[in-house]
């Protein structure tokens, strides 16, 4: 949720042999204190290393200031450690699990006998602040083995499991055994110089704990050791840090906003769709008004792709197990698809994924050079195993639908395809308000058996997609490792209103299943060939995208899209008929209009309007009656009186054909 950080970066200074990484620091002029304040230095191999580290032969390292994303992950993590201390200073008998640093914040994980209250959370937090003002030095120092190490660790069992590990898995506070150290940070009273409190860590950390400029604690939470049902459930304390305390106040200031934006509170209040416990977690439904504006989204994507070049088609809602054997899905993603179920002698899926089934559309009959580029479209409900930890309203369900589209071109097709695809997205996100994106290239990791093809094919896919974002003239971020098992991928990144990013659509380059599936067209030379299969998602998923929007808009939905587009609210009764005739005018122009009959007063109607954030109220009195006007009252408390029938039913088509996402009627 933070915004973007921007940051300059110091000029690499020289660590004499015999001297630490602080004094060189100091000796280079460079801010001991502050937001920019050096907190760590990066060595020529990319390593962050603490600022009393002492090469043994004169070393060149960057400087990392405490504003800097690294610096960020620093102070976060130096201040989960504060945190373990405190918990542990009111807490003693509390094991301590893992803590690292995560966006905007940190947390810790505890066993303790009970959960954690909103009263031990201020204990705590007070208890941090003491621990910070005592200005307590971070040290490294490394165990000479795994015996020592499990002796000074022998009331901490899930310490132990992490030594016994030996650093196999990616856990940010695993220690790095195997690289030949097994480190501990003590923490260390600047008057005494007595070790006052420990912790396996492989760091880096702060000098001083006083450098930890502003910090709280938000919440507590269950959270099972190491992510596994399997494993102890164990008390997770949640905090965040920042450079300053007017970064902090901001963070606070932008949770604050995202808390009344919560499409979750708002889909109930405005009456757009629900979580009926009687169908089940993470499987919504749309009542009436999100009816509306799901099926605006569905008719505008619809016709898009219609003029973009695709055909619709529709695929089930299930299917036998051998489809998702033959695509490469199964066993990748059997984890987040829901159990087989057994019938006629096979074992049936609920489909996760549409691509298995457009390629036996492909598949169904031969197919020629003079076809492709083929463009296959469909809204396809698909359903996903997501645990409940992470179910979140509208942005992550179990059941949804995919604006789902696959083309199959030829390899020299493909640069062509992809581009086409890529402003297509960029379009449509404009549409509907977006325009603040970049973009993310997720590739393999050589080092992973996780994705299927050869060296070639990955170096051909990636370098087309790449040429293609690079083109755009959009930011490029790379995402190592982040690709598909089956091929790399374009993500577009939105950032909304309040400069969050969410991943909107995607864009993969697919090799692999072409060949599983035996697909193929007759070249021009007669020749059989294998077509390039290109993925995308232009809302990704609608119930998501849905979701994004209502937070973006904070439920005020431009005119196009309200559930309601016009109210008429009567000064009194006797003018319901007269705003009844007009609203009939505005519905034949194809427009959501009613009128307010209830027995509420007009500023009690016209408060409910505004909060229900209609874009037009249509008030009409006596004057209005007897010059056939009316006035209007928009969303933003302007106000336009005495606007006559027709030029009044024009102005509101205009606004609502137009589309746009701005302006008094649309605010």
């Amino acid at each position: 949720m933070s915004a973007p950080r921007t940051h300059a970066v110091a000029d690499p200074v020289v660590v004499p042999a015999g001297t630490t990484a602080g004094d060189a620091v100091a000796a280079a002029g460079l801010p001991a204190s502050g937001p920019k304040a050096i907190v760590v230095v990066r060595d020529a191999d990319g390593r962050l290393r603490d600022l009393d580290w002492a090469p043994d032969a004169p070393a060149q390292v960057e400087p990392v200031s405490m504003d800097s994303p690294d610096g960020l992950n620093v102070l976060r993590h130096s201040a989960a450690h504060v945190l373990a201390q405190a918990v542990q200073d009111i807490f003693p008998e509390a094991k301590l699990g893992i803590g690292p640093p995560i966006h905007d914040g940190f947390y810790y994980d505890f066993d303790v006998a009970k959960p954690f209250q909103p009263d031990d959370l201020a204990k705590l937090e007070k208890r941090m602040q003491e621990i910070v003002k005592a200005g307590q030095l971070f040290r490294r120092r490394r165990y000479d083995s795994l015996d020592e190490a499990k002796a000074e660790l022998a009331n901490e069992p899930f310490k132990l499991e992490l030594v016994d590990l030996k650093g196999d898995v990616e856990d940010d506070e695993v220690m790095e055994v195997g690289g030949g150290e097994l480190t501990v940070y003590d923490n260390i009273d600047p008057k005494s110089g007595d070790r006052v409190w420990g912790d396996l860590c492989r760091g880096p950390h702060l000098p001083s704990t006083r450098l930890i400029p502003a910090v709280k604690l938000m919440r507590s939470a269950a959270a099972y050791w190491r992510g596994s049902e399997k494993n102890p459930q164990l008390q997770r304390v949640y905090g965040t840090a920042w450079p300053s305390r007017d970064e902090l106040k901001a963070y606070l200031n932008r949770l604050a906003e995202a808390e009344r934006r919560d499409h979750r509170r708002l889909g109930a209040e405005l009456d757009l769709f629900s979580f009926p416990d009687e169908i089940g977690s993470g499987l919504p439904v749309f009542h009436p008004k999100g009816g509306v504006i799901k099926r605006e989204m569905e008719d505008y994507v619809r016709a898009r792709h219609i003029q973009e070049g695709f055909q619709y088609v529709g695929t089930p809602h299930i299917s036998k197990e051998g489809l998702f054997h033959t695509s490469g899905h199964l066993p990748y993603y059997a984890d987040t698809m829901f159990p087989p179920i057994p019938f006629e002698g096979a074992d049936y899926y609920l489909k996760a994924m549409n691509c298995p089934m457009h390629n036996l559309i492909f598949r169904s009959r031969g197919r020629s050079y003079r076809e492709l580029p083929l463009r296959l479209f469909e809204f396809g409900s698909v359903y996903r195993y997501e645990k409940s930890g992470v179910v979140h309203g509208l942005t992550r369900v179990r059941g949804l639908t995919q604006d789902d589209s696959h083309s199959y071109v030829t390899a020299e097709q493909a640069p062509g395809e992809i581009k086409h695809l890529l402003d297509f997205v960029l379009s449509l996100l404009r549409d509907f308000g977006l325009d603040d994106f970049y973009l993310e290239l997720s590739t393999r990791d050589p080092k992973s058996d996780k994705f299927i093809g050869t060296d070639e094919q990955w170096e051909v896919a990636t370098a087309v997609l790449e040429r293609v974002a690079t083109d755009s003239g959009l930011e490029l971020v790379a995402d190592p490792g982040g690709a598909a098992f089956y091929g790399p991928k374009i993500s577009v990144q939105a950032r909304d209103a309040i400069g969050r990013t969410w991943q909107m659509s995607t864009i993969q380059y697919d090799f692999n299943q072409p060949a599983g599936f035996n697909l193929e067209y007759q070249a021009a030379d007669g020749s059989r060939q294998q077509p390039v299969m290109i993925h995308s998602a232009k809302f990704g998923s609608i119930e998501r995208f849905f979701g994004v929007l209502v937070e973006h808009y904070a439920g005020a939905f431009p005119a196009w899209l309200a559930p309601v587009q016009v109210v008429g609210i009567p000064i009194r009764d006797d003018h319901a008929d007269y705003l009844e005739q007009f609203a009939a005018r505005l519905r034949a122009e194809g427009i959501r209009a009613e009128v307010d009959h209830s027995t509420d007063r007009m500023q009690k109607k016209i408060r409910t309007a505004q909060q229900q954030k209609i874009p037009f109220m249509a008030i009409a009195g006596d004057d209005d009656v007897s010059g056939g006007t009316v006035s209007f009252r928009y969303r933003d408390g302007s106000q336009r009186n005495g606007v006559p029938l027709d030029e009044a039913v024009a102005h509101v088509a205009e606004v609502v054909r137009s589309r746009v996402n701005t302006g008094p009627s649309a605010a």
